[in-house]
């Protein structure tokens, strides 16, 4: 496991969900100083310097219901809300983006690529906002300087890491499915053709050298695949031609996007035991998590009024049906944290955990067919 992973997966992921939202606050006609308050809200805290110093400070990644939490709070950094079942197919359509991206990178390096494909799309978001402009930049640096002197090892290293964290999520996304590189099983379709990798040849050759080091004999052969050479290699620079397209926004207004639960994945969540055992890492991650939430500078807005709601369904009812239908396995429980007091943590800690055993803190209020729903102000 690389402890250098959990930077470009909150990046990666946090751009997907500025796509998203950006896609749907204007399905939903927001006016546009609201969205644009709501993208720049999101972005200020996303690269607030303190959450960042935390951020790439080395450690292993977080479990899924707390890199949840963190999510969660940043969604609702703005004047905008999601409610619990909004929530859950934002974060779905963010892991299941960055996940395909991962599997169809040509090289484990080009995950940075990925990295900066989403970069300049948070950039081109507050062009107009020096300030925030500034942030974006100075978290450009710093991916430049932790990733550029990996070797390709360490790249595979930090691939592995993230395939590992997405190994059991297989949600069905329209655009996928619709584009057939998903398959009904909520498993992704792999290409066997197209450009190889940056500084790979067409398969179809084998070379012989003698004990010498002197190519004795060349066989060909016919490969499954119809393969064609790299264009060149993307830019590793702030600015520059990426020349991968993985990370680029594929959302847009006229094209609505839907998830759904693979028979699969409903049968392996109803058949999923919660384990009692203690939990020796827990504390020591609720400690991590609150460390780095305490640098998520979430301000309340200062008109109550001013809010509104984001619904990632095309409908309420479609949101209700939503929260009832998926399992409880699957949906994730908020973690409040207070982080701004030493003794805020303690107490969570102390309420939290049992003899080292996780014990999420939830709250909310209870919805239609007595199902839970997520407050509606997170601040």
């Amino acid at each position: 496991m690389s402890s250098k992973t959990l930077p470009l997966l909150f990046i990666n992921l946090g751009g997907e969900m500025l796509y998203i939202l950006d896609q749907r606050l204007r399905a939903q006609n927001i006016p546009c100083d609201k969205a644009k308050k709501v993208m720049n809200d999101i972005i200020t805290t996303m690269f607030n310097k303190k959450f960042l110093d935390e951020l790439f400070k080395p450690q292993e990644l977080y479990s899924k219901k707390a890199l949840r939490t963190v999510f969660d709070r940043l969604a609702h950094a703005s004047i905008m809300r999601l409610n619990q079942a909004s929530m859950d197919k934002l974060y779905d359509l963010m892991t299941m983006a960055f996940k395909y991206q991962v599997l169809l990178c040509p090289r484990p390096k080009d995950i940075l690529l990925v990295s900066f494909n989403h970069m300049d799309a948070i950039r081109d978001f507050v062009r107009d906002t020096p300030s925030i402009l500034s942030q974006v930049d100075e978290t450009y640096r710093q991916l430049i300087e932790m990733y550029t002197p990996l070797s390709g090892g360490e790249f595979q290293l930090i691939r592995q890491t993230l395939l590992i964290f997405f190994q059991d999520m297989h949600i069905r996304v329209s655009i996928f499915l619709k584009d057939k590189v998903q398959n009904s099983n909520g498993r992704f379709v792999l290409p066997t053709s197209g450009p190889v990798p940056f500084g790979t040849q067409i398969p179809g050759l084998i070379r012989m050298f003698s004990c010498s080091g002197d190519e004795v004999k060349r066989v060909q052969f016919r490969s499954a695949g119809n393969y064609s050479s790299a264009l060149r290699e993307g830019s590793f620079e702030m600015y520059g031609e990426r020349v991968i397209k993985l990370g680029t926004n594929m959302y847009s207004v006229s094209r609505p996007v839907e998830t759904h639960m693979s028979g699969a994945s409903k049968n392996s969540a109803q058949h999923t035991k919660v384990s009692t055992a203690p939990n020796p890492l827990a504390k020591e991650e609720l400690n991590l998590l609150a460390r780095l939430m305490g640098g998520l500078e979430v301000r309340k807005p200062a008109n109550p009024d001013s809010r509104f709601r984001v619904n990632l369904f095309a409908t309420d009812e479609e949101e209700e049906e939503a929260l009832i239908s998926r399992p409880d396995e699957l949906s994730y429980e908020v973690i409040n944290i207070q982080a701004t007091k030493q003794c805020r943590v303690s107490a969570l800690l102390k309420a939290t955990t049992t003899g080292g055993e996780f014990r999420p803190v939830t709250y909310g209020y209870k919805g239609p067919a007595g199902q839970r729903r997520a407050s509606s102000d997170h601040g």
